[in-house]
């Protein structure tokens, strides 16, 4: 039923999310991109750098099916990503990679309790629990890492990560608009 709701698109929006990341355009996401993505967002060197390491480890061989061999270069091919969604997620994702906006919906109708468009960091800590599978380890620590770097760079100046935002990550259009907002910065600081 979740695939019948989702949305089609020649590329998935779990693909489109993770697009901005290739820098070089060529469907493959190697640790030195994603170092390279999270600076353009505005992300400090050990953020950027612990992050390129654990999501490139951590995704690089699942999106990388029949072959034996691991490439230490650690690549995420970007046509298989649907294939590293990991466990305790929110299933705004489908298996396919596409955006399920029942699932979108019901985060704020569950979670958000102060303010409706939005999540502060005590409803995030329970959305990020609410989802957690039991004994699901990795998926605990992806959702976890995931949604506290979201938080982190995305909450507004009242703490709140508006659903506009979480939106906007989940289609890859947020690390576009933190990049241009990043070059107006330090434009404006050069002026």
């Amino acid at each position: 039923m979740a695939g019948a709701e989702a949305i089609e698109s020649d590329q998935n929006v779990l693909q489109k999310h993770v697009a901005f990341f290739d820098r070089n355009n060529d469907g493959v996401i190697y640790p030195w991109e994603t170092f390279q993505g999270f600076r353009a967002i505005g992300s400090g060197i050990l953020l950027s750098s612990v992050a390129a390491l654990f999501i490139n480890m951590g995704l690089s061989g699942k999106t990388r099916p029949g072959k034996k061999f691991p490439n230490l270069l650690f690549p995420i091919e970007i046509k298989n990503i649907h294939l590293a969604k990991h466990g305790s997620d929110s299933g705004v994702y489908d298996t396919h990679g596409r955006f399920v906006p029942s699932k979108f919906e019901e985060i704020f109708h569950k979670y958000a309790h102060t303010n409706s468009d939005a999540l502060t960091s005590d409803e995030l800590d329970k959305f990020i629990k609410g989802n957690r599978e039991p004994k699901d380890y990795a998926g605990w620590i992806g959702g976890l890492s995931e949604w506290k770097i979201l938080y982190f760079l995305g909450k507004d100046k009242d703490g709140l990560l508006r659903k506009e935002t979480i939106k906007a990550v989940y289609d890859g259009s947020l690390f576009e608009k933190m990049a241009m907002e990043k070059i107006n910065s330090s434009n404006k600081k050069h002026v």
